[in-house]
């Protein structure tokens, strides 16, 4: 039975182009998922886009010489067209800076409002001593005053998980430029986490197969809850809908609530382009949907917590009652899906710290099912894990290279010269029967795997499935049977049967490649979908880029699909080029070792 699931992406911060440790936490993940469900027969919704609010969008076009919008505006489009690259199939990759993501903004802030769950308190705010400006939270670190780590920030400890504010910290300073913060007195509205922590803690104890990284966030946060400012002292972002503040040139919606908002926004918009404008409702006001949030560790306790109040609040759910907003009922998140850091040298990738390997650049000389396979079976799924040039061009050679692309080409490459078609099976043997029995079966393994973001198991269950055909191949030697063409045919039949089932299992992760196959096989159309970017409109503002794509009618399903004798082949081209080992000593030119 079909089901309806709502895949939410973390939103990359417009401030510049992303690196391979952003994809690796919301980017890739979410899209392998994604696209499984789809071959499933899930009705897949699959909704973000770019996080343009905020004084670090300020910091960023000072840097640059732009106006905060021109800054959105740049890197909303390299952002965009890396995700695009990269092959990530959203139903719609938006922004915040739309007239439709202000409105239902300022919806939910006035529901939380009118319901006592936004208080207005004064509070010590940091600032810049050089600008004036608002310094936010995560643009200031310090040591934690709990656990003593040394590289906390403002707004949260990701090594204990506690909820901070940046006067909390030790020896503060400014991310941006070193100064230390001046703390001034400003008054801003909160959100009362405390009056809504009651009914987060009964939804908490219902998500019994959460990720255990992401439990203990959570968890730890709601031990010490207490209001947190989703206003600031800033003039790029959203107005305050209320009266006496709509028109205060220097009072914003906080970007954090701004942007946890913008997995409804977007699925509003995307209904809207649909032309079923209540289209939306059916991912989130549902009983039988489910909602998956993709996201790194530092981004857990406001998808596992703070988000889950907001909807609550807005629900009229939490201690105080209260009424539901205009999108009411909304389903609060079945599961968060969160990765750990990918490291470099031990480090942080970062590009504030100069640790750091562009997508861009990456996919302009691997391309990207290389960076999309690295990350599933070596990616930061469950601990830290550091990126090496040395592992990444094993995994590339040896896996991706010598075995699936080997198996592919050799496959074909001899059907191709013996008979130019896909062969006849004759009778089968005890082998024959048994590889296709295994590929097969592999099948509801490996959906299984993916459907739970099992990436790492999925991954090497699929590869498990490629390193038997090439043991049976191997093994009944095809190239000498030229005096038994009718066992030759069927060795090559079974093989070609393998590769394709190979290649179905592999398609979530590696779409790209797994379109070149299916055509290799004789397949016409579109197997796996691409996303497109398309330039749209709204009512009142301008136009802006978006990634889209049609993916209800590519060809690819879940199940093994029975190979036809006497599809023609062509000579295929080798599908992964094997890197210079030397590429592991020195790295590229663009991001060198040492």
């Amino acid at each position: 039975m079909s089901s309806r699931i709502l895949a939410a992406v973390a939103w990359p911060y417009a401030n510049g182009p992303r690196h391979i440790g952003h994809v690796s936490g919301f980017g890739v993940p979410s899209d392998v998922f994604a696209r499984y469900q789809r071959m499933a027969g899930n009705q897949v919704l699959m909704v973000s886009g770019t996080d343009e609010h905020g004084t670090a969008i300020q910091v960023q076009a000072d840097k640059e010489g732009l106006t905060p919008q021109q800054t959105a505006d740049k890197y909303h489009q390299v952002i965009a067209e890396d995700l695009q690259a990269l092959g990530c199939s959203y139903d719609l990759y938006t922004r915040t800076t739309t007239l439709n993501h202000r409105a239902v903004v300022q919806e939910l802030f006035r529901t939380l409002h009118d319901n006592g769950y936004v208080v207005a308190q004064t509070e010590m705010g940091a600032i810049s001593p050089s600008t004036g400006r608002t310094l936010p939270d995560r643009y200031i670190e310090g040591t934690c005053p709990v656990c003593g780590y040394d590289g906390a920030r403002g707004d949260q400890c990701d090594n204990c998980g506690r909820q901070l504010d940046p006067i909390d910290l030790i020896n503060p300073k400014s991310r941006i430029n070193g100064e230390v913060p001046e703390f001034i007195e400003t008054e801003h509205f909160f959100l009362d986490l405390p009056a809504l922590a009651g009914a987060l803690g009964e939804w908490l104890a219902t998500r019994t197969d959460w990720r255990p990284n992401v439990m203990k966030f959570s968890l730890n946060l709601l031990k010490e809850l207490r209001p947190r400012a989703i206003t600031r002292d800033l003039d790029w972002g959203v107005p305050i809908p209320l009266e006496g503040w709509e028109d205060a040139s220097m009072k914003r919606i906080y970007v954090w609530f701004d942007a946890v908002v913008g997995y409804l926004s977007a699925a509003v918009e995307w209904a809207q382009r649909s032309g079923d404008p209540d289209a939306w409702k059916l991912w989130w006001q549902s009983s039988e949907a489910s909602s998956y949030y993709f996201m790194g560790k530092d981004n857990i306790t406001f998808h596992s917590v703070i988000w889950p109040a907001i909807l609550l609040g807005a629900n009229g759910s939490g201690d105080k009652g209260g009424h539901g907003s205009a999108f009411s009922p909304l389903n609060l998140p079945t599961e968060v899906v969160s990765s750990e850091y990918l490291t470099m040298s031990g480090s942080k990738l970062a590009s504030s710290r100069g640790h750091v390997i562009y997508v861009r650049d990456f996919l302009a000389e691997f391309g990207p099912d290389a960076l999309r396979y690295f990350i599933a079976v070596n990616g930061p799924e469950n601990q830290d894990t550091d990126f090496t040039w040395e592992e990444f061009v094993r995994r590339n050679n040896f896996e991706l290279a010598n075995e699936w692309g080997n198996l592919v080409n050799r496959s074909i490459s001899m059907a191709h010269k013996n008979v130019g078609a896909i062969p006849v099976a004759g009778e089968l043997t005890e082998a024959d029967q048994a590889l296709l029995d295994a590929s097969k079966a592999a099948f509801d393994v490996v959906g299984d795997l993916w459907g739970r973001c099992k990436f790492k198991q999925a991954t090497t269950e699929a590869m498990r499935v490629v390193s038997l055909a090439n043991k049976y191949i191997s093994d009944q030697e095809p190239w000498k049977l030229k005096d038994d063409p009718a066992r030759r045919d069927t060795v090559l039949h079974v093989a070609l049967q393998v590769v394709s089932d190979a290649n179905t299992l592999l398609t979530p992760l590696l779409p790209h490649a797994a379109q070149k196959i299916f055509e290799a096989l004789g397949g016409q159309g579109v197997w796996a979908a691409q996303p497109e970017l398309r330039t749209v409109s709204q009512e009142g503002g301008p136009d802006y880029p978006v990634l889209t794509g049609d993916y209800v009618n590519q060809q690819a399903v879940w199940a093994s699909r029975p190979i036809v004798a006497g599809t023609p082949l062509a000579k295929p081209t080798p599908l992964f080029t094997k890197l210079d080992e030397t590429l592991a000593e020195t790295g590229p030119s663009w991001a060198p070792i040492g």
